[in-house]
């Protein structure tokens, strides 16, 4: 409309230039005015075009979102359960829609605008984009998937329609090459390449592609590979400002190498003709000593179980020491592991309760935080990926009920214990390796609570999880698969108050599923005579 508008106010101004008189005695120059009128025709059909090109691209937008919105409203949990569906949710809320708004703003449309402004608060930024895509790397590490059957949606035990452009590809290997982590970067800008050589069509092109690539690959020290990727995009875009550089460069690299060198760089990397995958490269090392042990765990590789071991696990009835409100209904225990003792609970939480408690932890769930072991303040922490919510007994009879249940079933009093912490791991979401209690080193740790050290922890599994989600101990090998309405026990703590350093668990990044948990911390003010010292530190 705008365009129209200046077109009139070009014609007016245009025509009013000319005098009535000089209109009528110039043949000419009226012949001039209908060319230019045939031009300005012209002008006006570019713009029906235009706009036409522009609705028929906003219609191919809805039909889509209107199919794609019929399917993930029909069962968010589960839509939202795939991580590649998780993923391109922040993507088109963050980027896809913003590219439609610029579109629509060619043209005024103030109802579409204001809706989408009304709603833009409540969108995900670039940082939530950021979040899902490393989700996605961190899937990728632990589970050691190959980036073709993430973009293709073949997940362990699953097949899905949920499936990585070539631009989502090239996006995700862009996030991880603005963190410098080249390694992901290689990973996913190969896998793009790999699709646009396939023939799919993408917004980026292949030169931009083959820069980053080739650059990431620099930078994971395969210069023969780099001299390669380059020499393509030098091929096919010889004028590129950096690539001519780069190709001199990594070549000058390659002939100072000694001849040594050179066969350590041989050996070190496959032929640069063989496809870059999983295992083409070193994952480099991070904060984590017992990585690789916590993520064999998590795969359920390499766990400590054995049948010497399983021999020594029991179930029973447990009254919690003749409970009068545990004897007529006593509770089903199960040993998951022996030494340190772990139980597990069933039947702890009801479908009932498990549903009060979610809607009433929803409206709060925020970014989980983690003790500063130093100032004992919450704060929030990479390596802790979720939502939590703290409930206390005012919130409702079903948390006075949950807490009273877990006083009865331990043994212990949770008076001086924490609100009940409800937690949500959506996609990736992980707790890596961690102690409940505060070391020695710590000695602020809970200094603000005055309750002294966690002395035990109650987790309720308030969800079933398709994949992944696991709880693992990575110091013995311990597997605690999560199971709606159960819950597992253990303690931190040594009856001598002494750290159990064995208990130092993990929960494993959710693959496929929603993960919901509550659990109750258990501290050591008001368990002296229910729990007295033993005769040993170690007791």
């Amino acid at each position: 409309m705008r365009l129209c508008l200046c077109l009139v106010s070009w014609v007016l101004l245009y025509c009013g230039s000319i005098t009535q008189a000089e209109i009528f005695t110039s043949i000419g120059q009226m012949t001039d005015l209908l060319y230019t009128e045939k031009e300005l025709v012209h002008s006006l059909r570019e713009y029906i075009k235009a706009e036409e090109s522009k609705l028929s691209e906003i219609k191919s937008w809805a039909r889509r979102l209107d199919d794609l919105t019929r399917v993930s409203t029909s069962d968010p949990e589960g839509y939202l359960a795939h991580p590649v569906n998780a993923y391109k949710l922040m993507k088109r809320l963050n980027t896809e829609w913003s590219h439609l708004e610029s579109l629509v703003l060619h043209n005024p449309s103030d109802g579409f605008i204001s809706n989408m402004t009304m709603h833009r608060q409540y969108f995900p930024d670039e940082e939530d984009e950021k979040g899902a895509a490393k989700a996605l790397m961190r899937l990728q590490d632990t589970y050691q998937l190959d980036s073709e059957d993430f973009s293709k949606g073949r997940l362990p035990g699953m097949h899905s329609s949920a499936m990585l452009t070539v631009d989502d590809c090239f996006d995700m290997g862009k996030t991880a090459y603005n963190e410098a982590d080249y390694y992901h970067a290689v990973l996913w800008v190969q896998q793009a390449l790999k699709q646009l050589d396939a023939g799919e069509e993408a917004v980026v092109s292949k030169a931009a592609v083959l820069d980053y690539l080739s650059y990431s690959v620099y930078q994971m020290g395969d210069l023969p590979r780099a001299i390669e990727l380059t020499r393509r995009l030098v091929a096919i875009e010889p004028s590129h400002q950096r690539a001519g550089g780069n190709l001199r460069y990594f070549e000058k690299l390659l002939l100072k190498a000694q001849y040594e060198q050179q066969e350590e760089e041989r050996t070190k990397h496959p032929d640069s003709e063989e496809p870059i995958q999983l295992g083409t490269y070193v994952r480099p090392k991070d904060h984590l000593p017992e990585r690789e042990t916590y993520e064999a765990l998590c795969r359920g590789e390499g766990g400590g179980m054995t049948e010497k071991r399983r021999s020594r696990l029991f179930c029973r009835y447990q009254d919690g020491n003749r409970n009068p409100r545990l004897l007529l209904k006593p509770m089903k225990e199960e040993d998951e592991w022996d030494s340190p003792r772990i139980v597990r609970y069933l039947e702890a939480l009801s479908d009932y309760e498990i549903e009060k408690i979610k809607e009433m932890a929803k409206p709060r769930l925020a970014r989980a935080t983690v003790r500063d072991p130093k100032t004992g303040v919450l704060t929030t922490a990479n390596y802790r990926v979720s939502k939590s919510a703290w409930l206390e007994e005012e919130d409702g009879p079903v948390i006075a009920r949950v807490n009273q249940r877990i006083q009865d079933i331990t043994g212990l009093t949770v008076d001086t214990a924490e609100l009940l912490q409800v937690a949500n791991y959506g996609v990736g979401g992980q707790y890596e390796p961690h102690f409940d209690f505060s070391r020695k080193d710590e000695p602020d740790a809970f200094k603000r609570l005055g309750t002294g050290n966690r002395v035990a922890t109650f987790l309720n599994y308030m969800s079933d999880v398709e994949a992944g989600g696991a709880t693992v101990f990575p110091d013995f090998g311990a597997v605690i698969q999560p199971k709606k309405g159960t819950a597992v026990f253990w303690y931190n703590l040594f009856k001598s108050g002494e750290g159990d350093y064995r208990t130092r668990h993990a929960a494993c990044p959710v693959l496929v599923g929603s993960k919901w948990v509550s659990n109750k911390w258990i501290h050591e003010r008001g368990q002296e005579f229910l729990r007295p010292c033993g005769l040993t530190e170690v007791d």
